[in-house]
């Protein structure tokens, strides 16, 4: 039976000034300058088109972004949209822990991009250390195993491999080798 109390947060936009937004410290995606470049163009042309998504910090009183980092950073790199803007940025709030915060910034992100490997193994690290599983990784994040296997290979973390079985090492066989020549 469908859920008729659900309402989708982009029907909760609020103008939210630009000095309580902070960036997340996880976020995976990188933008090239071209395509700043072009974002700050569209922003320029268009305006803000789109709501960035925040999670509000009520002991703090601030909202920290899950996705629209660069959004947000082109407010933050031209005083022009700024000064147009009067400080002020769209925002939608999802209410959710920090793991299922990261989840979803890298859903929006892989939705439309592409992402560093190493922000992307620093990630499955810290959702390791949160307690999440393999299987809630690759649910949550759309990943399959080889690609988990292979960012936890990236980290180097050992303790990201306590759950894996590995079979028996094999070892190699000495061989008479050719005595060398004078």
């Amino acid at each position: 039976m469908p859920n008729n109390t659900f309402k989708s947060p982009v029907y909760s936009v609020v103008a939210v000034p630009f000095e309580k937004i902070v960036p997340n410290t996880y976020n995976p995606n990188n933008v090239a300058p071209p395509e700043m470049k072009l974002l700050y163009d569209s922003i320029k042309e268009d305006g803000y088109t789109m709501p960035i998504v925040c999670y509000y910090s009520e002991s703090q009183d601030i909202y920290a972004i899950v996705d629209g980092f660069h959004r947000w950073r082109v407010m933050k790199e031209y005083p022009d949209i700024y000064a147009r803007e009067h400080g002020m940025m769209p925002v939608t709030v999802i209410d959710k822990p920090l793991a299922n915060r990261m989840a979803s910034t890298v859903r929006h992100n892989r939705a439309r991009g592409s992402h560093d490997v190493d922000l992307m193994s620093n990630i499955i690290k810290e959702l390791h250390e949160l307690g999440r599983s393999d299987a809630w990784i690759s649910k949550h994040l759309g990943m399959d195993r080889d690609e988990i296997l292979r960012l936890k290979q990236i980290s180097g973390l050992a303790a990201l491999f306590k759950d894996i079985n590995f079979g028996r090492a094999w070892r190699p066989v000495e061989e008479d080798l050719p005595a060398e020549s004078e």
